[in-house]
């Protein structure tokens, strides 16, 4: 996976040099033909600069490559579009990029959802949300809108009841041990979450603590097969190139073949919801 826009350049750049290297052309020369200044084959070969689609275009013509020409420019999109910064996103605080969220679920027909610590958005409650939404807004230290955010979350999961919508979701067992706001907080939490697992088109699974380590695995959502969103620290990268969208996939379909559903899960949950109904 790459995790910056630069090394997604520098990937691209050794892909084209590979190419260009594979037709037996020097960068001075594939400069010449194309008409280009020498130096700026080694800018994009190098990572330098990202090509525009007309530069991939000579790249193909000239090596003879035309049939990678449309999975190049898929890159090239992706690369432009892929970081997106958190100070940029959130600037007005978090209704925005909650809306995105809503948007993107009712265009999606499939959403393979993976998270590692929390609770997904999708299942979450008001309070849950609320508590996570002002940890966000302060350590991002952006305008505060937790209301507008919470409503947004919320307005969200109607997709979980109308539509023909699927879900497919995946949680760690460290999920339910992970403390959001306060106990309180906590079980109404998992309570909801007995509620939704067996909502019909929602296929709900945990991961359990002792599972072997079988995948790279932050949390990431999937649009169908179209897009996936990964949250980092400083910014949310958006997967548009089908072989990274591949990867995922197979991640997530690793991770599913880890979970454990059904009554099995529910034991899970249930025996979390226990132990925090019991803390003094």
């Amino acid at each position: 996976m790459t995790n910056s826009v630069h090394e997604q350049r520098e990937a691209l750049g050794k892909r084209l040099r590979e190419i260009r290297k594979d037709a037996g052309l020097t960068g001075r020369q594939l400069a010449a033909l194309a008409g280009w200044h020498e130096s700026l084959v080694s800018k994009i070969e190098t990572g330098h600069r990202t090509p525009t689609e007309a530069q991939l275009r000579a790249y193909c013509a000239h090596t003879d490559t035309k049939g990678q020409l449309s999975d190049l420019v898929a890159t090239v999109r992706n690369i432009e579009s892929a970081y997106l910064e958190y100070k940029r996103l959130l600037y007005t605080g978090t209704k925005r990029r909650q809306q995105q969220s809503v948007t993107l679920a009712e265009q999606a027909k499939l959403m393979r959802i993976y998270e590692p610590v929390l609770i997904p958005g999708m299942l979450q409650t008001a309070e849950y949300a609320e508590a996570v939404l002002r940890r966000v807004t302060e350590f991002y230290r952006i305008p505060n809108d937790v209301d507008q955010g919470v409503s947004k979350r919320l307005e969200q999961q109607k997709v979980l009841y109308r539509g023909n919508h699927r879900f497919h979701i995946l949680i760690t067992e460290q999920s339910l041990s992970t403390t959001v706001g306060n106990d309180e907080v906590m079980i109404g939490q998992l309570d909801r979450l007995l509620a939704v697992m067996g909502l019909p088109r929602m296929l709900f699974g945990v991961v359990p603590s002792d599972a072997e380590w079988l995948t790279p695995a932050t949390n990431f959502v999937m649009f169908d097969d179209r897009m996936v969103m990964v949250e980092a620290i400083t910014a949310e990268l958006t997967i548009t190139q089908p072989r990274e969208i591949a990867l995922y996939a197979r991640a997530f379909e690793t991770l599913a073949g880890q979970a454990v559903t059904g009554k099995d899960a529910r034991a899970l949950v249930g025996t979390a919801l226990s132990r925090w109904r019991s803390k003094p």
